[in-house]
């Protein structure tokens, strides 16, 4: 049984050199519950006191159907505006590109407005990562990169990334940017392993994309798996966290991170003890063996 490589301490996001941690916190439901600018920070301190410097939102984050739309952004913003210093300790990523209730938009005017308002709301000058949240299919990804690249030559973005894309979304938007692509953000959990065979993963060693896994514990269903399946998978991801004394979604995160594409798990959880928890997956080394196993338990059905 060969060992697979435990992660390094730093990762560099696709080409451009910025480091972040291998492991990342996302703040989906960082607005929730009416959390306060001082809840808010204590999750933020939490985050980068375990050594995870990689902070992922969205300008839709908060938003319920109804209203909330930049909530999350804006709390963020509320905790950088009392502690600047903050900013300096971070690697912040946002996303844009969906005008709610649903419609997709990439349009310039509509891209360009999304971003001035995000930064705004973000009270910050420059976003470290800015990805196209979801494809809008009538923006021609010419238009979409003429975008981006003014906004990088602007300095209101260091660096481009897309999610939920497919790979040939990927490519054609690509092809269009003078500043190439560094990250994908696809879903991808143990439960979630299609990117895995459809060509994602490979395209993004291929490009040098960074893959920043997002719902990496499927859900919440890893939690409390119901289905034979998700059981299975459960019990693999358990055999090895039992070996390790860790829990079974640092195992599940460790699992990702295994990966040769360099997969950097979003955590999910807006709790400071499971945040810091999530750091205990840089230390969970792989075999082939086990990492297979699980593998097959998420497939239903043995290796061809």
């Amino acid at each position: 049984m060969s060992d697979l490589p435990l992660p390094p301490a730093a990762r560099q996001l696709g080409t451009s050199g910025i480091a972040v941690s291998p492991i990342a916190w996302g703040m989906w439901r960082l607005a929730e519950n009416g959390r306060t600018a001082a809840e808010a920070a204590r999750l933020v301190h939490a985050a980068l006191d375990a050594g995870i410097n990689f902070l992922d939102t969205a300008d839709i984050y908060g938003f319920d159907g109804s209203g909330g739309f930049g909530d999350a952004e804006a709390l963020l913003g509320e905790v950088l505006s009392a502690e600047p210093a903050l900013r300096g300790r971070m690697v912040l990523a946002s996303k844009g590109g969906i005008m709610p209730p649903l419609p997709y938009d990439q349009s310039a005017g509509y891209l360009n407005a999304a971003l001035d308002k995000s930064l705004a709301r973000l009270k910050t000058d420059c976003i470290d990562l800015y990805q196209i949240h979801r494809p809008d299919i009538l923006a021609h990804p010419q238009e979409v990169a003429r975008v981006l690249d003014d906004a990088v030559a602007a300095g209101k973005i260091r660096t481009i990334g897309v999610s939920n894309f497919t790979v040939h979304q990927i490519a054609a938007l690509n092809q269009f940017l003078g500043h190439k692509l560094v990250a994908t953000q696809p879903e991808i959990s143990p439960l979630r392993i299609t990117c895995f065979e459809n060509g994602e993963l490979d395209q993004a060693m291929m490009l040098g994309l960074t893959p920043l896994a997002w719902s990496p514990l499927g859900g919440g269903r890893l939690a409390a798996p119901e289905s034979e399946r998700d059981r299975a998978v459960a019990a693999e991801l358990d055999r090895v966290a039992a070996q390790h004394g860790v829990s079974r979604s640092v195992a599940a995160y460790s699992w990702l991170m295994a990966h040769p594409a360099g997969i950097v798990p979003i955590i999910g959880s807006q709790q400071a003890e499971r945040i810091a928890e999530g750091a205990a997956a840089t230390k969970v080394r792989w075999n082939r063996t086990d990492w297979y196993a699980v593998l097959v338990a998420a497939r239903g059905e043995r290796l061809p």
